[in-house]
C-alpha cells in the first residue's frame, strides 16, 4: 500500500459511523495535540473530539478526489471533497476538506483537520 492509500484509508474510517462511536479507536487515530475547526466556525481539540462524537448520531458521509501532499518527513497533508448528510435533516453539505496526519512511531495520527462548507460539487 502506498503514502496516499495509507493516510486516505485512514481519513476515511474517521468517517465511518463505528470509528465515530469509538473512543478508543478515535483515542489512536487522533493525536493528543489535535486541533479542528469545523464549518460552524468553532474549533475543537482532542477532548471535545472524544466526549462528542461518541454521543452523536453519525452523518452519512461520502469522499472524493484525494490529493496527497507530503509537507515533511513525518508530515502528510490530505486535501479531498466530502458530502455529509446528517441524520434526520434531509440536507446533503458539501465541503473542501483538509487534514495533517503526523507519524507516530509505526503509525499515523491525525494532527489538523478543516472542512470548509461550498456550493455543490461539478458532476465530473
Amino acid at each position: 500500500m502506498n503514502l496516499q492509500d495509507e493516510i486516505t484509508a485512514l481519513e476515511l474510517a474517521l468517517l465511518k459511523p463505528e470509528v465515530r462511536r469509538s473512543r478508543s479507536e478515535l483515542n489512536r487515530l487522533i493525536s493528543d495535540d489535535f486541533l479542528e475547526f469545523v464549518g460552524s466556525g468553532r474549533r475543537f481539540g482532542k477532548a471535545e473530539v472524544l466526549e462528542r462524537l461518541p454521543q452523536e448520531t453519525p452523518p452519512e458521509f461520502s469522499a472524493r478526489d484525494f490529493e496527497l501532499r507530503r509537507l515533511g518527513d513525518q508530515v502528510v497533508q490530505l486535501i479531498y471533497k466530502s458530502t455529509m448528510l446528517k441524520a434526520g435533516s434531509g440536507q446533503t453539505s458539501y465541503s473542501l476538506r483538509s487534514s495533517l496526519w503526523r507519524r507516530s512511531g509505526d503509525s499515523w495520527q491525525m494532527l489538523f483537520h478543516q472542512g470548509t462548507l461550498c456550493p455543490p460539487f461539478d458532476e465530473e
